[in-house]
């Protein structure tokens, strides 16, 4: 099969023509009460006094309205075209320096509308593309007020708008910092609940793959073993036949079940008619299933059971049924005891038999299966910090023993 590898993504910037006309065509949001409110506020506050003459101006009242009107009517679209607000009052302030109009009280038309646009800017735009607007635009009135000042020498003009640029800048400047790292705050949390998400369904694909194993290799071995009794007898005792198929019709079912609750676990949320997990109290039945199936199990349990967590008691129940399943496939033998002893600090479980087992490198010999029984129950066990011990037995047989530590938070 070919694999043809995918051109990487070119992550060199756009030209700046292109992020330019990106961002003005950029959706940010329209106008509103605050933007109208700030731009009647600046022309109340910094021409109204002027054209009712409580403080001294340049110019004719029609001009230093108009001038006046002009420089603050672009602050109602400052969030969504901040360069283009910062253009227009810009050429505003030039305008009125060459007309020799003053719609302030203060020298070069000082007040608040150029401070807005320049706060603006920083905020809406990156660092280096709004502090060089702003240059540009200081540059632009710097150079207009030296051509100014000959043409009306009556008339003083400063560098005001430098002291109002650099604050206005800086809060901008530091707004969008603060939004961009509130952002990328939340982004990060955003990833690493995805990843929590993932771990999660890896971990119940792993858990739901170890009790399908569970409970396919158990229902199949007791199918296999009794189909056959019921082939042998079907022609000399076809009653022990029909019990033994019937047995199979009952298990088939149970698992049929069993496997409908396992696999309703990874659907979305829904119903719950099916039956719960397997517990505790469902291994007396499975020790009955086996032994209508000619295998006799002592089940004893040592102590005063109390109510486990619902995971600890289904994994209890996987590993008996573990054990089960392979006493009847590898230990040639009919015969297995099965003792749960409850103890303050510790559960522990032990399933042993008395048949003929084989040692290689320690370890049992399996004759069938892939292995994954034993593999599974360790790291059933090792979820909750216990410990797993299979192996022969002095006197003979195989003994799987599985210890689970308590402590209070265990009893519910």
């Amino acid at each position: 099969m070919a694999i043809t590898s995918l051109p990487h993504p070119d992550t060199r910037p756009a030209p700046w023509h292109q992020r330019l006309t990106a961002r003005l065509h950029r959706s940010d949001p329209g106008p509103d009460g605050v933007d109208l409110g700030i731009a009647v506020v600046c022309f109340a506050a910094f021409t109204v006094p002027v054209l009712v003459g409580a403080t001294t101006g340049h110019g004719s009242p029609p001009a230093i309205a108009a001038l006046g009107a002009a420089v603050v009517a672009p602050l109602i679209v400052r969030r969504r075209w901040p360069l283009a607000v910062l253009v227009a009052v810009t050429v505003v302030l030039c305008l009125a320096a060459v007309l020799g109009v003053r719609f302030t009280p203060w020298v070069s038309n000082a007040g608040p509308a150029f401070g807005v646009a320049v706060l603006t800017l920083a905020d809406r735009w990156s660092r280096r593309e709004s502090l060089l607007a702003t240059v540009a635009a200081l540059v632009a009135i710097y150079i207009t007020a030296m051509v100014a000042a000959p043409l009306h020498p009556d008339q003083d003009q400063n560098f005001v708008e430098l002291f109002i640029a650099i604050p206005a800048w800086l809060a901008g400047d530091m707004l969008r910092t603060r939004r961009d790292y509130r952002n990328s705050l939340a982004a990060q949390q955003l990833r690493q609940a995805e990843e929590a998400e993932r771990r999660i369904r890896a971990e119940e694909r792993l858990r739901v793959s170890r009790d399908v194993h569970d409970l396919i290799s158990h229902t199949l071995s007791m199918v296999a073993v009794r189909s056959g009794v019921a082939r042998l007898l079907i022609d000399e005792q076809p009653g022990e036949a029909r019990e033994a198929l019937s047995t199979i019709e009952t298990a088939s079912r149970s698992a049929l079940r069993e496997l409908r609750s396992v696999l309703a676990q990874i659907r979305e949320p829904g119903p719950r008619d099916e039956p719960g997990e397997p517990g505790l109290a469902e291994i007396t039945t499975l020790v009955e299933g086996l032994r209508h199936n000619g295998l006799t199990v002592e089940y004893d349990v040592v102590g005063a059971p109390v109510r486990y967590p619902a995971l600890l008691e289904t994994t209890v129940y996987r590993i008996v049924q573990e054990a089960l399943t392979n006493v009847v496939k590898h230990a040639q033998t009919d015969r297995a005891r099965i003792e749960i002893r409850h103890a303050p600090r510790e559960l522990t479980v032990s399933i042993a038999d008395d048949g003929q087992v084989t040692h290689s490198a320690g370890q049992p010999a399996i004759s069938e299966g892939s292995g994954l029984g034993l593999v599974g129950m360790r790291e059933r066990v090792s979820l909750f910090g216990g410990r797993l011990d299979a192996g022969p037995r002095p006197e003979g047989g195989f003994a799987v023993i599985a210890r689970f530590p308590l402590d209070t938070d265990d009893h519910v």
